[in-house]
């Protein structure tokens, strides 16, 4: 089993005390964001988890915990998502100069190969066109070389709930020929500083342009970080069409993240965030800004 830690919001920023503890206790509690009555039991022992997939935009606050996961006897990599967009877009993430150092020590605690760069979601304005992104993706990965291996970008995707958000931002979604074309330009910078370059959840052929693509949950990374076979490896169906990671079980919550980004499609009111689940949190509950009811339906392990 491969537990994403998470989609839903940045576990490493925020709530590693609470992660460090699950996997102390061996098992977690996650509520089902569809079925709100239904709370799945999932077992977290080193023996049973192939990997752990983590996902964030500032792990710094997790680096001190890193160590004693690791000595526990869990394989992890992390996607780290580095982009170059100011106070308007992710008003409450750390100065890039912050996160970039973050990437490195992270790269040197971890290894290059467990640090996946995100160059995601590519924004597309007046102001931030491909000749701005070109430029602000070379200086990014200028920083980045010899930390990482690998680099995957993705468009921004028009999900509904962030429209209202994004409102006033003056977005625009590119066209196959546009994505080709800034795609080309950071696969130049890329190869230039070895960093491979894929996407991620994109129907466009981008091989062309030497870029392939990817899975931000990915077996074979898991396979030499471990150093076993990775079972069942078949498609994530709860996925985009496009979207090639491999079937994980999430244990974050939505609606936790405090970053604030705009264009995030986790939170659904960024208003009510700090006084609704994430005021619930507290690092020795068996569910991430969350309790039980008493009405839930409990599936798992016992």
């Amino acid at each position: 089993m491969i537990v994403s830690a998470s989609r839903r919001t940045d576990i490493p920023a925020f709530y590693g005390e609470w992660l460090l503890n699950r996997l102390k206790a061996g098992e977690v509690l996650v509520r089902n964001p569809m079925q709100p009555k239904q709370v799945s039991r999932i077992a977290l022992g080193a023996d049973c988890v192939d990997a752990l997939v983590f996902w964030t935009k500032n792990p710094a606050p997790f680096l001190l915990h890193l160590p004693e996961i690791d000595a526990m006897g869990y394989s992890s990599y992390f996607l780290f998502t580095l982009t170059p967009y100011d106070l308007e877009l992710e008003p409450g993430v750390p100065p890039r100069e912050d996160r970039v150092s973050a990437f490195r020590k992270l790269s040197r605690l971890a290894g290059r190969e467990r640090v996946v760069w995100r160059y995601d979601p590519v924004i597309l304005t007046e102001t931030m066109n491909a000749v701005w992104h070109a430029s602000a993706f070379a200086l990014l990965a200028e920083a980045l070389a010899g930390y990482t291996e690998r680099c995957i970008i993705s468009f921004l995707d028009d999900y509904r709930k962030i429209r209202g958000r994004m409102r006033g931002v003056g977005y625009a979604t590119p066209g196959k020929e546009e994505m080709a074309d800034l795609a080309g330009r950071f696969a130049g910078t890329a190869r230039m500083f070895d960093i491979a370059l894929c996407t991620c959840a994109q129907d466009i052929d981008l091989s062309h342009c030497g870029i392939m693509h990817s899975r931000c949950i990915d077996a074979e990374l898991i396979g030499r970080i471990s150093g076993r076979q990775v079972t069942g490896t078949g498609k994530d169906r709860s996925q985009r069409k496009a979207c090639g990671c491999i079937a994980s079980r999430d244990i974050g919550s939505y609606d936790t993240c405090t970053h604030g980004c705009r264009y995030c499609y986790a939170v659904s009111n960024r208003k009510k965030l700090l006084s609704g689940a994430a005021s619930l949190y507290d690092p020795s509950s068996p569910m991430l800004c969350d309790r039980l009811r008493g009405d839930e339906s409990i599936t798992g392990h016992p």
